[in-house]
């Protein structure tokens, strides 16, 4: 009987190891609705361990040529860690009613390859859980579309940049570039 209860102790240690080792943080702590779709992505699981650049996006924007600064970052940088993520919102009344529209912005006019989620908000009382944390760690709430947010692969650092700043700005690629090398 020690035995089976010694053995059944390690076991569950060893298992409250291995789920410490797959839990993240306050940001990728979720799973979220693709764009256009109803499968979910586990964030934690697709994410963890590295660097993201989340953006909150809109395709009736006159920033909404970001997209292919964004994919072009993306495409970079992947083999360096980088995965940007981008989350269509109306809240600033520039998004499509319809996904297939959005979609068809980002996808199609666009050529974006980097995840896209479901149009959610990005502030306000029904802000999703992903800029929920983000604003905690930043101090700072998206002021218009195409803000950006830089996360270090721990979650511990996030980085806040506004619309005008350019996903091919010389110092905001400095930054991603620092943030990769961490």
């Amino acid at each position: 009987m020690r035995n089976w209860i010694i053995g059944f102790g390690a076991l569950c240690l060893g298992q409250s190891a291995l789920v410490q080792a797959n839990q993240c943080g306050d940001i990728l702590g979720h799973s979220m609705q693709q764009l256009r779709s109803k499968e979910t992505i586990d964030l934690c699981e697709a994410y963890k361990d590295k660097t993201l650049l989340i953006v909150n996006t809109a395709s009736k924007c006159g920033f909404t040529p970001q997209f292919k600064e964004l994919q072009a970052l993306s495409e970079k940088y992947a083999d360096k860690g980088l995965v940007v993520l981008g989350f269509p919102s109306d809240d600033f009344m520039q998004e499509h009613d319809d996904e297939a529209k959005t979609a068809e912005v980002c996808y199609i006019n666009y050529g974006v390859k980097f995840p896209m989620f479901s149009t959610s908000a990005v502030r306000g009382d029904d802000v999703n859980p992903v800029f929920k944390a983000l604003i905690a760690k930043s101090g700072e709430k998206p002021s218009w579309n195409f803000n950006k947010y830089l996360v270090s692969k721990d979650e511990k650092t996030v980085q806040h940049f506004g619309s005008k700043v350019s996903p091919g700005d010389a110092d905001f690629v400095a930054a991603v570039e620092k943030i990769l090398a961490q």
